[in-house]
């Protein structure tokens, strides 16, 4: 039994051997000691060196777990590496590491399956693997590697060898230093002659304390505590005790601290106040501001003697940027008791209009927001940033997104070399941080990666680009603005445990680099307090520190309550201070802080004890305090710990990003799927219903007119009105005249021509694949045209850009260009029509003859269906199912069709039209599927039942008749419950429900309509006409807003007569389309300025000719 016990004893001690190499940062040695010792598989690091390639580790560190013949799942595992290993080598015709590995590695398994090997072996003879069938989907490494590691993840948890290996016992945070720690106390204890501060220099001798020959006496405080010449300042929190309890050495293993009754110091460590003095970039009166603060502070530091009686370690936490889930394990730190133990204090009843209980409205982004921040003045305006680098401003009135941005480097020469590599090994960008500056004229986006860029902001959507920083190595995880000495300041928080007070906003003049923080720094708090200015920061292993604006490092270092990853703010009227974290056991702590004293004043009860995240707050004003926690708000009175009421709007992630605006009236929450709900107080909903949904026109017009206010017409039921007959001509009231802005010349726009060898054909359809990089093009002649933008140094994200030409993509091998069946069809009487699978995987495609499924990687056709007559003239597929398409056929009906190779069949046959159908949408939303067709009607379908549920006929005005037969397309508006109709002689927007038009735009002249659709936030619709133009118009209403004449576009070597005939918008640059034209040229229009709106570009105005359907 002794000796079990011991075993037992002797694993633990190789865990925590394990656990201080991961802590210390010695990984190499802490893997080796698992395979050493095969104690426990790190899935962790396995999965990384399988998915990075290294297949020699990969054998390495499994051998310290199992052998090839152990048993049958360990000969799976190892015979499906080095399979992969040999796909590799042949894909990369490295046909002598094939066979090196096939006689060494795969040999071995021959005895077991002799076909197989005789298959493997036949791989060598052919001069690309994908011509065996089996292996006809194999697409590149990478992909493979992560199959493989699905594969397997599940082989190693079905083998019983590994069973109680994968999953590390759950230990206290840093329990080997906790251990010796009390070894030591023991040790003081029995010493003779314990000190107050002992001298810890070895743990190879047991400790005993020496009687001092020399020791000095402190000196008494009594002058400095009659001293009434000193500032009155919060001096006590700024030097007052941590809230958990201290040890008895220095520095790594023990905190310093008394530990008898004896007098002494508590862990001050407030800083050398004894250092270099540095002049102060912000003035002499400042410098004497700081002296009086550092006198405060000692002051401070001698007003009590602390005394620790138990040992608490320094933990790391592991929250790399914000939004981070800490990890799970058992805390032994020492609760923190509230002020407010004893008594149970009566909870008066609650003004429900002083909470935002109303869910006002809904934003929906494209993806997935991560930091909002209201405007300071326009309290209805929120900025708001997402996961894949986009920034947008709404108006939260109306519920449009006013302005949208994508991430792009404005300078990329400007940006250092460890920046670009960064992005060359992952181009992902995600927004950690945006903020408004005190008086909102300007922003500031904190991205994941180095970058900072700063905005001016004029009103409206006039926002100009200010600078671009590469602040910090890693995420910059937090910035805010300060003006102290009446200078705009930026400070920034980030990876490299810097803070940077470096960038005044005006000139871009750096200042301090602010360094001390051993951790990544987690949050900022700029502020100012009886005229000094000074800063908070936090950091992920739960420290707190105080600094004025110099170089003289912190003046003060703190725990927070748990060692949380915390943020601190100040109540509204700047008189309370509160801070709400989450450490690594999940444990969270909401607390206001005594400034008198320095520690907790009282500390919040009901927060969640297993947070998945770090939990987010905010004080509302003076009087409550609301926090995000197990998916629903939770509100206390600020002057009572009791948890006082739940507000739960459904559908929230565990731990949602919350902002309030200035007055606490509006409640912005990030949901899920990408939304935003918008809690309004009694308040905040009269300020909604009071504020004019207004959107500003910022164009630059060549006079001094007043700009114009348009008002956004709300797409609400009771606004919708028929528009039959009420057309205004707008040319003959002067004063109705829009101004547009006007294109002309090359240099007015940025445009690329994309390069076809051979002759080209008219371009039919157009799109860009989802991920933004590559645009397909159909043309007349049944022929696809792929272009892919390569990822390089010029363009970091490879995503599609007028800066970098593509490359017309073809396979390695098969077939060079995907080609539609033609047989039998005359081109001029086909509709071509293709629709994109959701993961790019699939094309189906035709022109007119049998309706084609192409894999888009090989280029095959993976099956042909459906034969004319009657041939097909628009497609669309299921947003939720793959495998079911929506086709629409020259006999009027429309075919709802499963393509699964082993279940092709005919569901559905949705007949109502009188004429071919040439347009299909689906809204998920809605459950509905919208038609339309060269009949001038506008069908809605219930995808539950596919049943028929309204129909229109278009309105078309007396002197507009549409030729016979003209086709009709449409798409739905981002919010998928309105659609645009385009047909050659109008736009339109319609309700889907009702099938209401809200908005009509009909062009002046007899000049027809192209094609036309909707940019990626729908903010505008992109329309291309039969004379060359290209017109950008407001999605809201319609209304015209810049035209590009041929002449700024259009290649001189273009044939006379070409126009553009079909155009795309790129799913996430809301700015830039693609149009085709009829002589087969593709062309990639941008505005000339990046990240600037088609509206706000230096062009000239000109009186917009059109004719405008208007509701009274």
């Amino acid at each position: 039994m002794g000796s079990e016990k011991r075993s037992t004893l002797n694993k633990e001690l190789l865990f925590l051997i394990l656990q201080f190499c991961n802590d210390e940062g010695y990984k190499k040695t802490a893997h080796m000691l698992e395979q050493e010792s095969g104690c426990c598989f790190d899935m962790v690091f396995f999965e990384d060196l399988v998915l990075n390639g290294k297949w020699n580790m990969v054998e390495e560190y499994l051998s310290g777990f199992t052998s090839i013949n152990d048993n049958k799942y360990s000969t799976k595992i190892y015979f499906e590496i080095r399979k992969l290993n040999f796909l590799e080598a042949l894909d990369n015709n490295d046909r002598a590491k094939a066979l090196d590995i096939l006689r060494k590695d795969l040999k071995v398994f021959a005895e077991e399956n002799e076909e197989l090997f005789r298959e493997m072996t036949q791989l060598l003879t052919l001069d690309n693997l994908r011509e065996h069938e089996l292996l006809s989907t194999y697409e590149d490494a990478e992909s493979s590697r992560k199959i493989l590691m699905s594969e397997l993840k599940k082989l190693i948890e079905l083998n019983p060898i590994f069973h109680g290996k994968l999953k590390f016992p759950v230990i206290n945070s840093q329990r080997l230093r906790r251990l010796i720690n009390q070894s030591l106390n023991w040790q003081h204890i029995q010493c003779k002659y314990p000190q107050p501060n002992p001298d810890i220099e070895t743990l190879f001798e047991d400790h005993v304390c020496q009687w001092p020959q020399n020791h000095l006496l402190m000196q008494s405080t009594d002058n400095l505590l009659q001293d009434a010449s000193l500032p009155v300042f919060p001096s006590g929190w700024f030097s007052g005790p941590s809230t958990v309890t201290h040890a008895v050495s220095g520095e790594d293993i023990c905190i310093s601290g008394p530990i008898s009754s004896g007098s002494g110091y508590g862990n001050y460590n407030i800083g050398d106040c004894h250092a270099m003095p540095q002049k102060s970039l912000l003035g002499a009166e400042y410098e004497v501001m700081t002296a009086r603060f550092t006198t405060a502070l000692l002051f401070a530091a001698n007003l009590k003697l602390f005394i620790y009686l138990d040992a608490q370690v320094t933990s790391t936490v592991i929250h790399p940027g914000r939004n981070h889930s800490p990890e799970s394990s058992v805390s032994d730190e020492l609760p923190i008791t509230s002020m407010n133990n004893g008594m149970p204090e009566r909870i008066e009843p609650i003004n429900n209009t002083n909470l935002p209980k109303t869910v006002a409205k809904i934003l929906t982004e494209l993806s997935s927001p991560m930091s909002m921040d209201f405007h300071p003045e326009e309290q209805t305006f929120l900025l708001v940033g997402t996961n894949v680098g986009d920034i947008g401003l709404w108006d939260v009135n109306s519920g449009v997104k006013m302005l949208s941005r994508n991430f792009t480097v404005w300078n990329v020469g400007a940006c250092t070399m460890v920046f670009k590599a960064a992005m060359m090994k992952d181009p992902c960008m995600s927004v950690n941080r945006v903020a408004w500056s005190p008086n909102g004229s300007f922003f500031g986006v904190a991205y994941s990666k180095h970058i900072v860029q700063l905005y001016s902001y004029h009103g409206g959507t006039d926002v100009q680009q200010k600078l671009e920083i590469d602040a910090h190595v890693g995420g910059v995880n937090d910035l805010a603005f300060a003006t102290p000495s009446k200078q705009h300041l930026v400070i920034t928080g980030g990876d490299d445990k810097l803070i940077k007070v470096v960038w005044d906003v005006i000139t871009g003049e750096q200042m301090h680099n602010l360094e001390g923080h051993e951790a990544s720094v987690y949050s900022l708090l700029p502020h100012c307090k009886d005229g000094i200015h000074f800063i908070f920061s936090t950091s992920v292993d739960g420290k707190i520190k105080a600094w004025l604006y110099d170089n003289m490092g912190a003046r003060v270092h703190m725990d927070a309550p748990g060692l949380a990853c915390t943020t601190m703010a100040y109540s509204a009227d700047n008189t309370r201070l509160f801070s709400c974290g989450t450490n690594k056991n999940g444990e969270s702590f909401l607390v206001e802080w005594n400034e008198s004293e320095g520690d907790a004043k009282r500390t919040y009860q009901g927060l969640c004890k297993n947070s998945s995240a770090v939990v987010q707050f905010s004080p509302i004003k003076e009087k409550f305090l609301a926090a995000a926690d197990d998916h629903v708000f939770k509100i206390w009175d600020m002057d009572k710990v009791e948890h006082l009421t739940t507000i739960n709007v459904g559908d929230l992630p565990a731990n949602p990003h919350i902002r309030f605006n200035k007055d606490g009236t509006l409640l912005a929450v990030i949901a899920n799927q990408n939304k935003i709900k918008i809690l309004a107080t009694a308040d905040g909903l009269q300020l909604l219903n009071a504020s004019p949904t207004v959107f500003v026109d910022f164009s630059t017009d060549v006079s001094d007119a007043p700009r114009k206010v348009c008002i956004l017409q709300n797409f609400d039921k009771e606004r919708i009105k028929d528009v039959k007959n009420k057309i205004i001509d707008k040319s003959n009231n002067n004063s109705d005249v829009s101004k547009i802005i006007q294109i002309s010349m090359p240099s007015q726009c940025k445009s690329l021509l994309l390069s076809v060898y051979g002759e080209a054909d008219k371009i039919s359809r157009l799109i860009y694949t989802n991920a933004g990089n590559a645009i397909l093009a159909l043309a007349s002649n049944a022929t696809h045209l792929l272009w892919k933008w390569p990822r390089n140094d010029l363009n970091l994200s490879g995503k599609a850009t007028t800066d970098v030409p593509p490359q017309l993509w073809q396979p390695k091998s098969g077939p060079q260009r995907m080609i539609n069946d033609i047989t039998g069809i005359t081109p001029e009487e086909a509709v071509p029509f293709f629709a994109l699978s959701k993961n790019e995987s699939y094309l189906l495609s035709t022109s007119g003859g049998r309706i084609s499924l192409f894999n888009m990687l090989t280029f095959k056709i993976m099956m042909n269906f459906m034969p004319p007559p009657p041939a097909a003239t628009s497609l669309a597929f299921h947003p939720q199912d793959n495998n079911i398409v929506a086709v629409g056929m020259t006999d009027s009906t429309i075919l709802i069709y499963n393509v699964r190779v082993d279940k092709a069949c005919v569901k559905s046959k949705l007949k109502g039209h009188s004429g071919r159908v040439t347009g299909l949408a689906f809204s998920t939303s809605m459950n509905l599927l919208v038609s339309s067709g060269a009949d001038a009607q506008i069908f809605t379908w219930n995808l539950d039942g596919w049943g028929n549920c309204k129909s229109k006929l278009l309105q078309f005005p007396n002197e507009r008749i549409p030729v016979m037969g003209s086709n009709t397309m449409v798409q739905f508006h981002q919010d998928q419950v309105h659609f645009i109709v385009v047909h050659e002689t109008q736009l339109s927007i319609y309700e889907a429900k009702e099938l209401e038009c809200v908005h009509q735009w009909v062009p002046e002249d007899s000049t027809r309509i192209s094609q036309a659709t909707f940019s990626c936030d729908s903010q505008m619709v992109y329309a291309c006409f039969v004379d060359g133009k290209v017109a950008i118009f407001g999605a809201s209403d319609l209304e015209l807003k810049c035209q590009i004449l041929p002449t700024s576009y259009i290649p001189p070597s273009a044939r006379s007569n070409a126009y553009p005939h079909a155009i795309a918008a790129h799913p996430q640059k809301p700015t830039q389309f693609a149009v085709g034209l009829t002589d087969g040229a593709i062309i990639v229009l941008e505005p000339h300025k990046p990240g600037v709106s088609w509206y706000l570009a230096e062009y000239e105005s000109v009186t917009a000719r059109s004719c405008l359907v208007q509701d009274d």
